[in-house]
């Protein structure tokens, strides 16, 4: 096993009290005269929630979006009616911009605010899923290949020219379809292993690693990760739910908010190491529907659901370096 002098460079210092400057890594002993000795380091702390920008329009449905927590992308979703709406998000506020070709919600997106894909979701009228995709290139959507189901309430994770999307539901069936996409064509690949509609994803990368986790029906907790062949089935949720939103990559994810089984909503939130969920910050408020992107330690939830209507709201979440103490028995 090697040392922490081989890692770090410098042995573990023994000091009196903590440093005034620590670096992201850094391990001490705190061996004050009197006092019980505390190994500490400088480490991520426990994430929080805060209060972002209000979104321009509030809507649900938003399904997967785009982005980072400060570079975001939002478009489409519910208000009274089925809209087009596209905002930008640049860590303060969000500013309208140009709108999507196709009004519909619940459409599964992915890649960067300035280079993404959206694909499917509901067209209302006539009430069905669609096969439409547009492509973003950071001022214009265009219309390209169209995915090969229709469907709505799929997931969607990668990068503009190398993506994919998973579940969702078609009409009538729920469905677990997988297309990938490699920047021209859409390509049906392996299916998830349980059918669902109305589940979260990670995976802002490439289209070779891939999360699903949740969905309905039934409402479930059931996680499956993608390397790019297959999904198999991992540790589930620590509670099952639908309609919530996720970030990450397929080794670090967060789940937020969503819906319960009976029908309540939820301020639920679970952070997923790459190998199990751990329960860890409520969001402020319940919601459902509502839109997610970024990564595990500093994700953007917007929009989404809860009485008496849709929501303009915005929540920032944030895991930084903090001091942490080690348990060293």
């Amino acid at each position: 096993m090697a040392k922490y002098k081989s890692l770090k460079g410098q042995p573990i210092q023994v000091l009196t009290a903590d440093p005034p400057a620590p670096v992201e890594g850094q391990v001490w002993v705190v061996a004050a005269p009197g006092t019980a000795s505390v190994m500490k380091g400088y480490a991520l702390g426990a994430g929080t929630w805060a209060t972002g920008g209000n979104l321009n329009t509030g809507r649900s449905g938003l399904g997967a979006q785009t982005g980072l927590q400060t570079a975001a992308l939002a478009m489409g979703g519910r208000t009274d009616a089925t809209v087009n709406f596209t905002e930008l998000y640049n860590g303060t506020a969000w500013t309208e911009v140009n709108n999507s070709n196709a009004a519909a919600y619940e459409r599964a997106s992915f890649g960067l605010q300035t280079a993404s894909i959206s694909a499917g979701g509901q067209i209302n009228p006539p009430n069905a899923a669609t096969n439409l995709t547009e492509s973003w290139d950071g001022t214009n959507w265009t219309e390209i290949t169209e995915i090969n189901t229709a469907r709505r309430y799929a997931v969607g994770s990668g990068i503009q020219t190398a993506g994919l999307i998973a579940s969702g539901k078609t009409d009538p069936a729920v469905s677990a379809l997988t297309e990938a996409w490699n920047g021209s064509a859409w390509t049906e690949v392996g299916d998830i292993n349980t059918a669902r509609q109305q589940a979260a994803g990670a995976g802002n990368s490439p289209s070779t690693a891939g999360l699903i986790f949740g969905g309905t029906p039934p409402t479930t907790a059931n996680t499956e990760s993608w390397n790019g062949t297959a999904w198999t089935e991992v540790n589930n949720l620590n509670v099952a739910k639908t309609a919530m939103a996720g970030s990450g990559i397929q080794a670090a994810a967060l789940a937020f908010a969503g819906t319960t089984p009976p029908g309540a909503y939820t301020v639920n939130t679970e952070e997923w190491d790459g190998t199990s969920w751990t329960e860890v910050n409520n969001m402020p408020s319940a919601k459902t529907q509502l839109g997610g992107t970024g990564l595990s330690t500093s994700a953007l939830a917007f929009g989404g659901y809860a009485p008496p209507g849709v929501l303009v709201t915005t929540e920032e979440w944030t895991k930084a370096l903090a001091t942490v103490s080690f348990d060293i028995d």
